[in-house]
């Protein structure tokens, strides 16, 4: 057995290890995120005015830019404890597959009831809700993954749940459906005829699937027209990269445990979550000259954001009643198709990470869904874990670096997230091993359509 092999397979942490803050990368960021507007005024939004959507801690968070670190309260590291810390895995089998000379790392974030990295960030939003003393959340879910786990932390704190689940994802995913409702939330399909937005989109675009945007709009709605309800957001938000840095705090600490410097590190983007959470350490080490990583973001062809996007302040939501965001946008009024990874069917990207890839401190690719699948099913065979379509991107991309370092001969530390598992996306896999699933890639003619709707800011 060669010396190599001393690195265990799975790379734990001591409980005692787990971090005790969660970092804020943007305080490091000298060209910093553009703020947030309010779409009436123009003007940067202020605390007050996020308060009446966020709960108030929250939007405090979304606003900081200048504290590096933000302690974890003791109520959330005491749940932390149930799966934290998470696993850093050796892919030796997956190595051996591809015959390659590089060394792939994962960081496994599906061991929990919730199946991914969402609960980092739900069990911190339900806790900030209940300490203020509200009443309930309303949210939306594109796959499920982000609506089981807020239903699994309001649960924890008695906090009444309304999930807002895009059309798509609730009739592909009756199951993850099905938790939700063990858990105690309400799941509507969205777009819905419950709300004035969902009704409007309904008329606009007869017969849609939905996406994020359109259930975001109805879960700010929700929110906003009941007493004592808030609303919180899986992705996307500053906030939500915050909490879900404990991902890259852990991987870090674990890389370092072995002494193994990372050369790639490579993660889905949908909204930016669990990619913002893998990479900010990592990214916040760059910013400060310590270190050099080639980080890139792996999309899907149908919903490319960074790749096919442009650099504009646009509405977060499809109802357009969300503040406006400088990120990369297809336009909010763009409607992805029916892809089933339905947690990356989002028309934009955290601003945090688009001013990063404008800066060219990320890179990003798109890649078609049925090559995913492929993957997927290839990581599968020899690691033993039946990935999320989501997850699978990264996989992917992990899979052809490797097979490029057999063709040099390098050998080099790839690392990707493997955010969750695909035990509820079996209706994907199923029209993929019978051949029926296809690959849409929008051509620029839509996607002109709809950035040719970004407010004039």
């Amino acid at each position: 057995m060669t010396a190599e092999k001393k690195i265990p397979y799975k790379i734990y942490l001591e409980e005692s290890e787990m971090p005790k803050a969660w970092y804020n990368v943007r305080a490091h960021m000298e060209k910093k995120p553009a703020p947030i507007l309010n779409p009436g005024t123009l003007k940067p939004v202020t605390k007050e005015e996020l308060s009446g959507i966020f709960c108030e801690e929250l939007a405090a968070q979304e606003l900081n830019d200048t504290d590096a670190w933000i302690e974890i309260p003791q109520e959330i590291r005491d749940f932390y404890r149930m799966y934290r810390p998470s696993p850093l895995v050796r892919a030796y089998c997956l190595e051996e597959k591809l015959q390659t000379p590089a060394h792939i790392y994962y960081k496994f974030e599906g061991n929990n009831t919730s199946g991914s990295h969402k609960l980092n960030s739900a069990i911190a939003q339900a806790y900030y809700a209940k300490k203020q003393g509200l009443k309930g959340v309303t949210t939306e879910t594109g796959a499920g993954q982000w609506g089981t786990a807020l239903s699994m932390a309001c649960s924890y704190f008695d906090l009444d749940c309304q999930v807002y689940m895009v059309k798509v994802s609730y009739e592909q995913k009756p199951f993850r459906r099905e938790v939700m409702r063990t858990y105690g939330a309400q799941v509507t399909p969205s777009p819905s005829m419950n709300t004035e937005v969902g009704r409007k989109i309904n008329a606009e675009f007869p017969g849609t699937t939905g996406s994020l945007g359109c259930a975001i709009s109805e879960a700010v709605e929700a929110a906003v027209s009941q007493d004592g309800y808030r609303y919180v957001l899986g992705s996307v938000l500053s906030q939500v990269l915050l909490h879900q840095s404990i991902i890259g705090l852990e991987t870090k600490a674990a890389l370092d445990k072995y002494g193994i410097k990372a050369d790639m590190i490579i993660g889905c983007a949908g909204g930016g979550s669990n990619l913002g959470g893998l990479i900010s350490p990592f990214v916040g080490e760059m910013l400060r000259g310590e270190a050099d990583y080639k980080l890139i973001a792996v999309e899907p062809a149908s919903c490319p954001s960074l790749t096919r996007g442009v650099y504009a302040y646009d509405f977060c939501d499809t109802g357009k009643v969300c503040p406006l965001a400088k990120m990369y946008t297809l336009g909010s009024s763009f409607i992805p198709s029916a892809n089933h990874a339905g947690g990356l069917r989002y028309h934009g990207m955290s601003s945090i990470l688009s001013e990063l890839y404008d800066q060219k401190l990320i890179s990003a690719t798109s890649v078609e869904q049925t090559e995913v699948f492929k993957a997927a099913e290839e990581f599968a065979r020899v690691e033993g874990i039946l990935p999320a379509p989501e997850s699978s991107h990264a996989i992917k991309v992990a899979m052809d670096e490797a097979l490029k370092c057999k063709e040099t001969g390098e050998e080099k530390n790839i690392v990707f997230g493997l955010t969750g598992t695909g035990y509820f996306d079996m209706v994907a896999y199923e029209k993929f091993h019978d051949g029926l699933m296809t690959d849409t890639i929008p051509t620029d003619e839509d996607l002109q359509k709809s950035i040719a709707t970004l407010p004039k800011v």
